[in-house]
């Protein structure tokens, strides 16, 4: 039986640890100590680390946790992050024997030039997705484009509804703000808000997040949808001619909201 336990980190990071109390899989660790501290209290052993993208704060524990033990590093054949010894690209997999797990890889660029998810399907359908989906919203594009993040995104809405988000940033309650900005009226967005807000008054992570929830309420995966069409030609001042125009339109609007 998988665990799959967040670990906090800085101001709003969670590195995911799987285990099976035994042995461990850290994504993205950006710190060492929070990683080592829950490793020894669970009496864990690391054995693979994985990696969804180049930024310092899903990179920089990676030296250290190696120094405990060499274990294998599996990161974005496409960005510069010296500490990865298994560069991974779409489709590969990743199979870890010690839990057992093993993973699929998905390109997903946007965020970065390089970002990729891992995706899996046992013990139930999940995927890492680093700073691409997060739960009510999306990334910011810092070195791809609008069109990359945009179809990464819908690459994502392709899995299977049931499958587990599990995004590095607690940005819900943030994104929800943002979202009900943009899409007033939507009722499971509104009782989002409230379940949201509860768990993070009691100091609960409020992910994963299912997807089928996200195709729900999440803004930048409903750029088809005519509330959110209305919407962003309404900010826009103009006749936006396809969703990726739509896209382009709530993602600044989120960068200045």
């Amino acid at each position: 039986m998988l665990n799959i336990q967040p670990v906090p980190a800085f101001r709003d990071n969670y590195i995911w640890v799987i285990h099976n109390r035994d042995y461990a899989v850290v994504i993205d660790p950006g710190i060492a100590f929070p990683v080592i501290d829950y490793l020894q209290t669970e009496k864990l052993q690391l054995c693979a680390i994985l990696i969804t993208h180049h930024h310092s704060d899903h990179t920089g524990g990676i030296a250290e946790l190696r120094r405990l033990s060499a274990v294998p590093v599996y990161g974005p054949c496409n960005e510069a992050i010296a500490e990865v010894t298994h560069p991974v690209r779409e489709n590969d997999q990743i199979d870890v024997p010690q839990l057992p797990l093993r993973l699929t890889v998905m390109d997903i660029p946007g965020h970065t030039r390089g970002h990729i998810a891992y995706y899996g399907t046992d013990p139930f359908a999940l995927v890492f997705c680093g700073d691409t989906l997060f739960s009510c919203g999306c990334g910011r594009i810092f070195e791809g484009n609008a069109q990359q993040m945009y179809q990464s995104l819908q690459k994502l809405a392709r899995l299977p509804e049931d499958t587990n988000i599990y995004c590095t940033h607690e940005y819900t309650l943030s994104n929800i703000r943002f979202a009900r900005a943009v899409d007033p009226e939507n009722r499971k967005l509104i009782e989002l808000e409230i379940t949201a807000q509860q768990r993070r008054r009691q100091n609960i992570p409020t992910l994963p997040s299912p997807l089928f929830l996200e195709k729900a309420v999440n803004p930048f995966l409903r750029c088809d949808q005519q509330a959110l069409i209305e919407s962003a030609q309404q900010h826009a001042a103009i006749t936006l001619p396809d969703p990726l125009s739509v896209f382009s339109v709530l993602r600044e609007w989120k960068n200045n909201f």
